[in-house]
């Protein structure tokens, strides 16, 4: 967590780029200290000065190393919970070393993948843009970031791949004997996400109402809750365990709130703003008709099911309804990618809009891109590599070969 200042200042452009972030630990309350210390805001000082011990040969990469841990940066007056925090306290990161681009390129590529699987199984909608030269992670080569938009329409970044290349392992001494015996310096990738993730995907998904979980990654996925009945309470407790252990025996999270206290309504409320994807309501009509009522957090639709079916019938659910919810989520988010070909166009339809995405077609040349940033007032995203733009670049009037994102962030 403490960094000495002399192994945080050995990659000078990390050094810039994180040095209006990091908190500097100079003295206790009684002393000062003898040497100045810095709060990590990434770990890849800490990390990178071992991997100098641990490398030697090529035959010791490449090394992949995964860590979760808290960092610290000063980046706003104004914090958001979750969002954006002096403390990041789920830093999720990794860092590896390779004996080739080629090698490290392909690190990259994996990354990119188990992300998108990631971001998918969250039901979030996405771009994938690299970032412009100005706005690359600090000592980078270049890194690719994932973009989604919160409800207010700003954009917000869900995690980062970048390709270090060799600047990292040149400033702390990183190399390695190839199988010919001569010594070369490694490359290197590194990427991560945070509880920010978790905030988004609370954000998109939710309601007035409370959380909305994907069924995939909610921590419960069936509640149970018994309708007290005038006779039967004991056999429709009864029937309540009795589903809940055959849920759980199917892989399902389920729980059973038998709360004597509260009444199903109350129930039904706070399991609803807890985010539960779907409810089963027993009562003496289910225990009579060998039927089970289930009700859907996502449209707050009941149906009625054979018992016999349950098992069938909640994959069946739990399939639908991440399916509806990445379509609505999806479609909000593409009505707010906004395209323009003239400055004052983009201006126009992003101040009606309210916010969102705004691309224009470019040229490439950074002078450009700097150009629609300085002119629309809005930070720049980056471009898709992979995506091709028709038309003329908005500043220069040249051929378009990608679309420049701009947007206000988080």
């Amino acid at each position: 967590m403490l960094v000495p200042e002399e192994v945080f200042a050995k990659e000078r452009d990390f050094l810039e780029g994180f040095s209006g972030e990091t908190f500097v630990v100079e003295r206790t309350i009684s002393k000062k200290l003898t040497r100045k210390f810095l709060l990590r805001p990434t770990s890849e000082t800490v990390m990178y000065y071992m991997f100098s011990l641990w490398v030697t040969s090529y035959k010791d990469l490449p090394i992949k190393i995964y860590q979760t841990v808290n960092v610290f940066r000063y980046e706003t007056e104004q914090t958001h919970p979750i969002l954006r925090v002096r403390e990041i306290i789920m830093f999720n990161e990794a860092h590896t070393v390779h004996s080739s681009l080629s090698d490290a390129d392909r690190q990259i590529s994996e990354a990119m993948e188990i992300y998108s699987k990631f971001f998918d199984a969250l039901l979030l909608p996405y771009v994938i843009l690299k970032t412009p030269p100005w706005d690359t992670f600090a000592g980078a080569e270049y890194n690719y970031d994932f973009f989604t938009l919160m409800p207010d329409k700003k954009a917000i970044e869900l995690g980062s791949v970048i390709n270090l290349g060799q600047k990292f392992a040149r400033a702390f001494d990183i190399k390695f004997q190839d199988s010919d015996g001569e010594w070369k310096y490694a490359y290197q990738t590194c990427y991560g996400v945070s509880e920010r993730v978790l905030g988004v995907l609370i954000s998109v998904h939710g309601d007035n109402r409370g959380i909305i979980f994907p069924p995939a990654v909610a921590p419960i996925q069936i509640v149970i809750v018994p309708i007290p009945g005038e006779e039967i309470m004991d056999k429709i407790l009864e029937k309540c365990k009795n589903i809940k252990d055959r849920l759980k025996k199917a892989g399902f999270r389920v729980h059973l709130d038998d709360r004597p206290e509260l009444t199903p309504g109350k129930k039904y409320y706070w399991w609803e703003f807890l985010g539960v994807p779907l409810r089963i309501e027993i009562g003496e009509k289910e225990v009579k008709e060998g039927k089970i009522t289930i009700a859907r957090r996502d449209i707050f639709k009941r149906v009625v099911i054979l018992e016999e079916l349950l098992e069938e019938e909640i994959k069946k659910l739990f399939s639908e309804i991440s399916k509806e919810m990445y379509r609505r989520a999806k479609e909000w988010f593409e009505s707010n990618i906004l395209t323009a070909t003239t400055i004052e166009e983009g201006m126009k339809i992003y101040n009606k809009n309210k916010g969102g995405i705004l691309r224009f077609p470019w040229c490439g040349k950074d002078e450009c891109g700097l150009k629609i940033e300085e002119e629309t007032g809005l930070p720049a995203l980056g471009h898709n590599p992979n995506e091709k733009a028709t038309g003329k670049c908005v500043i220069c009037d040249s051929d378009a070969k990608h679309y420049f994102y701009v947007g206000k962030k988080y």
